[in-house]
């Protein structure tokens, strides 16, 4: 059957089509230059018009698009179009049944996907999505039309929901799941640590993504949660003892959470690693040749002695190097040298010796070629850069043959070495869990440890606790972007916080967070407190009272109370403290850097040196060419960093603290922080 224009029709209308054919599931539309097949799967509707003289018909298509027929007689074109309209429903009616057995069969897939006794991850959030897309792209009808249909119609909603709001969707499904599980298992969530774990540290314990990031803020309670979350595996049987791999940034700290475990969860086959522990680890299994780590790593002394000699070796036999080092040590350092054999000065090489190591130690981190790391430099530091490659070329090399003669391996060497294995497939991991702590000190190298390990198996899910405020080690490589970029770094990866502080009170929450969230590269997240202090909790005092307050201190401070006293460098340490121990007798007192007080708390803290200048803080910004091709870039914000320390610091307080300063040269910080409602006070 087909309809054709009037040739006065097909004249007037000067339309490209003007002869249409029914198929046996769709239609052909034709004109002289034009010829288009239009299958019934792709008509959305059928329109039949009349015009002044004749009539016309119009095919509605997915995307906007209408094909129309123009010019043919009236009575023709309404015998055509309800011939069309019966042909076209009779065959949607049969098409609708085979729709609503697929889509009946994805809601069951669906409903059994959700109501499965397990964490919604986002990674089945997509499987089921893509199996949705499937299922619709398989369809004999067009989406737009299973409205139409009642027994399509709900079916084809839920299936519609789920592809839309699919993170909305599961995250309501794990809300009733969370919430079951923290009722039915409420006794191991309010005995697992001495006391019961608070709600957001639950819901963490338990959120089952398979890359989790939980951002908590200092005295929140990390370890144990993480402690707990291995707990929460064993539990459910979700892993072996021998499967849950924990990771730590030192030898204390691994220590203390194996005896937090051994404690909490009773239980042995669960240890914690350090990295290069874990680097070593890897190697032995993989490779026949059992690397020992060097002596030097854990000899500071030998260690710089060895670079020292070396140095000095370099100087006195050739002097274009030399005449480097002077106009590096001058240029870049601004120290003053001797004349003359300079290198022979032991004070200057005493100051000299942590630099270069630590310039050697940012070399073998890289581990690559001279060339490669001289391309890192950019444009305008490049020859620079080279000349100062140059002059530690030669140390670099005697350090490797210093190892090579004691046949052995650095800690930069084991992690490259345990990467190469990882990746070359002589090492099968174990582990189907891995646990972090303190993640805001991931490194480059350490971060490539982890991904190989996740990558080998992706079933493993990787679980870190940390806290971006309290990112404090970018000169021993520790990248902060590694943090705030954990999700788009992992995939599917996500992240949630610990809302609660057990330390300190909430006048010393708020000035510490809105302090550092000045800085706005750093995650935002709540942390609230269980005690509420006063506007006292946090004070500005000049540096001449700190005798005055030790002195008061001393009235009212238990001898159980702990009293830190915190500097920017260990040479700031007061040498008031040389007689406090028959002046205060009854005072705990200790004295240590900002850096060195990260992991400890106290009653009260005393932080001083608040003042600008060289030995001030926030400390000059001086680096050199090294640190600034080396090192991970710094967020661009003044005393980004810095600032963090100081977080850091005033978080250690239990009830109150002091800023110490000198009225005549004070830091910046201390306008800042009066401008954040810190009371400058003249006395204690």
């Amino acid at each position: 059957m087909e309809l054709k224009s009037t040739s006065l029709g097909k004249h007037l209308a000067q339309h490209p089509y003007n002869r249409v054919q029914l198929l046996h599931a769709g239609v052909e539309v034709s004109g002289d230059k034009h010829h288009y097949i239009i299958p019934f799967n792709e008509i959305l509707a059928i329109r039949c018009k009349r015009g002044i003289v004749w009539g016309e018909l119009e095919f509605e298509l997915p995307g906007a698009k209408v094909v129309r027929l123009h010019g043919t007689e009236w009575q023709e074109t309404q015998r055509f179009y309800h011939h069309l309209q019966k042909s076209w429903l009779d065959w949607s009616r049969d098409m609708s049944d085979v729709c609503a057995d697929v889509l009946r069969q994805q809601v069951i897939a669906i409903e059994q996907a959700a109501a499965r006794d397990q964490w919604f991850q986002a990674s089945r959030l997509a499987a089921l999505q893509d199996s949705i897309r499937e299922a619709f792209a398989s369809l004999p009808l067009p989406l737009a039309r299973l409205e139409e249909f009642e027994h399509c119609r709900d079916n084809y909603r839920l299936c519609l929901k789920w592809l839309e709001q699919g993170p909305a969707m599961a995250l309501r499904c794990n809300q009733q799941w969370t919430n079951n599980m923290l009722e039915q298992h409420k006794d191991y969530f309010d005995t697992v640590e001495s006391s019961p774990l608070n709600l957001s540290q639950s819901r963490a314990v338990v959120n089952g993504e398979n890359a989790l990031l939980v951002l908590a803020g200092a005295g929140s309670g990390k370890t144990s949660v993480l402690v707990a979350r291995a707990g929460w595996l064993l539990r459910r049987r979700e892993a072996d003892p021998e499967q849950i791999l924990m990771l730590a940034f030192g030898r204390q700290a691994a220590a203390e959470m194996d005896e937090r475990i051994r404690l909490r969860l009773r239980v042995e086959g669960i240890r914690s690693w350090t990295f290069h522990a874990l680097a070593l680890f890897i190697i032995r299994q993989g490779s026949k040749k059992a690397p020992a780590i060097s002596a030097l790593e854990s000899d500071g002394p030998a260690r710089r002695a060895l670079l020292i000699t070396q140095w000095r070796q370099q100087c006195s036999e050739k002097k274009p190097q030399a005449k480097g080092w002077r106009q590096l040590i001058v240029e870049e350092l601004g120290w003053d040298v001797p004349e003359g054999e300079y290198w022979q000065d032991e004070r200057l090489a005493q100051r000299l010796a942590p630099r270069i190591e630590r310039w050697i130690g940012l070399m073998r981190m890289h581990g690559g070629t001279q060339a490669e790391m001289i391309q890192l430099a950019p444009d305008d530091l490049h020859d620079v850069f080279q000349k100062r490659i140059r002059l530690l070329s030669p140390l670099l090399k005697a350090w490797k043959q210093a190892l090579k003669e004691e046949g052995a391996v650095d800690f930069a060497g084991l992690m490259h070495q345990a990467v190469d294995i990882l990746q070359k497939g002589r090492f099968i991991s174990p582990w189907k869990h891995i646990l972090v702590d303190e993640y805001q000190d991931i490194s480059p190298q350490r971060i490539k440890l982890l991904e190989a390990l996740c990558r080998q198996n992706r079933r493993t899910s990787l679980f870190a606790v940390g806290d971006d405020w309290q990112a404090i080690y970018r000169f021993s490589g520790a990248e902060l972007s590694l943090t705030t970029g954990f999700t788009e770094r992992f995939d599917a990866g996500a992240q949630c916080a610990l809302d609660t502080t057990y330390r300190f009170n909430q006048r010393i929450g708020e000035i510490a967070t809105a302090f550092v969230l000045q800085n706005p590269y750093q995650l935002k997240k709540d942390l609230n407190s269980l005690t509420k202090g006063t506007k006292k909790s946090v004070l500005i005092l000049p540096d001449s009272q700190l005798e005055t307050l030790l002195n008061k201190l001393s009235g009212f401070a238990l001898p159980a109370e702990r009293i830190l006293i915190l500097a920017r460098y260990h040479y700031l340490r007061p040498s008031l403290l040389d007689k406090a121990v028959t002046r205060w007798p009854t005072l705990n007192i200790d004295f240590m850097t900002m850096h060195g007080s990260k992991g400890q708390q106290a009653d009260y803290v005393i932080i001083i040196g608040m003042n600008e200048g060289k030995d001030g803080f926030p400390a000059a910004a001086r680096e050199t060419v090294f640190e600034r091709v080396l090192l991970p870039q710094p967020e661009d914000f003044p005393d980004a960093e810095e600032r963090r320390l100081l977080y850091v610091a005033l978080t250690r307080a239990k009830q109150q603290v002091w800023l110490l300063h000198d009225p005549g040269q004070p830091s910046v910080f201390i306008e800042t922080l009066a401008q954040l409602g810190v009371p400058k006070v003249h006395k204690p």
